[in-house]
């Protein structure tokens, strides 16, 4: 069975996947996997931004999603500082635009127009809370490989800077709604390249046989550009790609800015058009265990500028303002799930062997990841520490599905009980954005902590809301 970094398949047995090993003490927390603030405190709690999560539990509940504010903003701004140094010389800079789809509220919107980051949105919500944030709309830049009318119009009315084109169906409808509006709309074409990223098959995005983009090998990226320059209500500003999701290093980038850098010589050499942009997508991947080994932000731009310069040398072009599109590897570090432990159970299978199931208050309908994408994650015993022997276990939720697991593989202390405090790291990203009511159960509350205090940025659902649009 073949294997991928957003989730490798575990081998028969209970010895636990091969990259899992037993820990010398299970208290530890390993840095690569948590907020930078994440301490163990000397009675034995975890703290985060200051803040013991026994407090927290108190305070807002359990399950909640914590975030660490000055965590998330330093990895923004440390992606935005490393680009725009990484490109300087060759091109003046680089824009970073945050991919909302993995986490986004008001108050995120808000830091990042603070921090000078763009927005990157993909549908007409996520772009109502970039507004509603005080984003500028010349920085947001609309995605979609099914934009409504509606959200088109909206977007080209609002004044976003770019509409990413995803296919021939875009090219028309954005222009109607620039003349509508009376404004000459920026575009960028969405161009398949042919890469495949070396991640799970939902999640890799430039293979010629999926939803999004127009291919440059079939021509129908070279025959959208033609399109475009034909509408006077358009400004082609370059091209787009986007390979996929939990990358680990360049080289995918590196053929996919080679091919859409030939593209763009082709135009420039074919129409006489110099498009002064290139979006080269995000997909930059995190920690989520101790298998993941991401490369900073200042590694990647480095080798992103490389690759880059080098291209448009032996293509004969200048260097076009590139553009990236981090989003989990910005938010992902800086959020854990904080749950409470109901039940334990150990369950006896062939072998004299058997294994510990670690129930909690919450499951696939706060953290969806590990059903769909067979995703793995750590977890730790949050409100004490423990002395007692590391089990491997298994963290699973209370709905009402053999498929609910939260954390496949841990080794958690012999001693966990019903009561405790658990956190799971690495979940700013993608959890609460694909939260559901799965079983009815209300979505849980992202609070933010920082310099030791705390404050709900979403509320948690309740009774009430899960009834509201229930009109009988």
């Amino acid at each position: 069975m073949r294997a991928h970094p957003a989730g490798p398949q575990h081998a028969a047995g209970l010895g636990g996947p091969g990259w899992l090993s037993e820990p010398d003490d299970p208290n530890d927390l390993l840095p690569a996997l948590w907020p930078t603030s994440a301490r163990r405190g000397a009675d034995g709690a975890v703290s985060v931004g200051g803040v013991p999560v026994t407090e927290l539990a108190a305070e807002h509940g359990t399950p909640a999603y914590v975030v660490d504010e000055a965590d998330f903003r330093a990895r923004a701004t440390a992606f935005r500082d490393a680009f725009a140094d990484a490109f300087a010389d060759a091109c003046g800079g680089a824009d970073v635009y945050y991919a909302a789809k993995a986490f986004t509220c008001t108050a995120v919107a808000r830091w990042l127009a603070e921090d000078g980051l763009r927005y990157d949105a993909c549908t007409g919500g996520e772009l109502a809370v970039a507004l509603r944030g005080g984003t500028d709309p010349a920085h947001v830049l609309l995605h979609g490989n099914n934009k409504s009318d509606a959200e088109i119009a909206r977007a080209v009315r609002a004044g976003v800077g770019k509409v990413v084109v995803d296919g021939f169906h875009d090219i028309d409808r954005t222009a109607d709604a620039a003349r509508e509006a009376g404004v000459r709309q920026g575009v960028l074409i969405r161009t398949t390249v042919g890469v495949e990223a070396h991640t799970h098959d939902y999640i890799a995005t430039a293979h010629e046989d999926q939803k999004f983009g127009l291919s440059l090998a079939s021509g129908q990226a070279a025959e959208a550009v033609r399109r475009v320059l034909a509408r006077p209500e358009l400004e082609l500003r370059g091209l787009h790609s986007h390979i996929g999701s939990q990358i680990f290093d360049v080289s995918g980038f590196e053929v996919a800015a080679r091919r859409l850098l030939g593209l763009h010589a082709q135009v420039l050499a074919e129409h006489g058009v110099e498009m002064p942009e290139v979006d080269l997508g995000g997909g930059f991947g995190i920690a989520y265990t101790t298998q993941d080994a991401p490369l900073s932000p200042a590694d990647l731009a480095r080798g992103m500028a490389e690759v880059v310069t080098a291209a448009c040398a032996q293509l004969g072009v200048a260097v076009p303002k590139v553009s990236v599109e981090p989003g989990r590897a910005i938010a992902g570090p800086a959020g854990v799930t904080l749950y409470r432990v109901g039940s334990t159970k150990d369950v006896a299978l062939d072998g004299g062997l058997h294994r510990r199931y670690v129930a909690v208050d919450g499951g696939m309908s706060d953290n969806i990841r590990t059903a769909l994408y067979d995703a793995d994650y750590s977890a730790t015993l949050g409100g004490r520490s423990s002395v007692a022997a590391p089990v491997l276990s298994r963290v699973v939720g209370k709905h009402c599905e053999s498929g609910d697991v939260v954390v496949k593989d841990e080794f958690l202390p012999d001693d966990v009980t019903a009561g405790d405090l658990l956190v799971v790291p690495a979940t700013g990203a993608y959890c609460h954005s694909m939260a559901s009511q799965y079983n009815h159960v209300p979505r849980p509350p992202v609070v933010v902590v920082k310099d030791g205090t705390s404050r709900v940025l979403v509320r948690r659902e309740s009774e009430e809301d899960l009834l509201a649009r229930d009109v009988g």
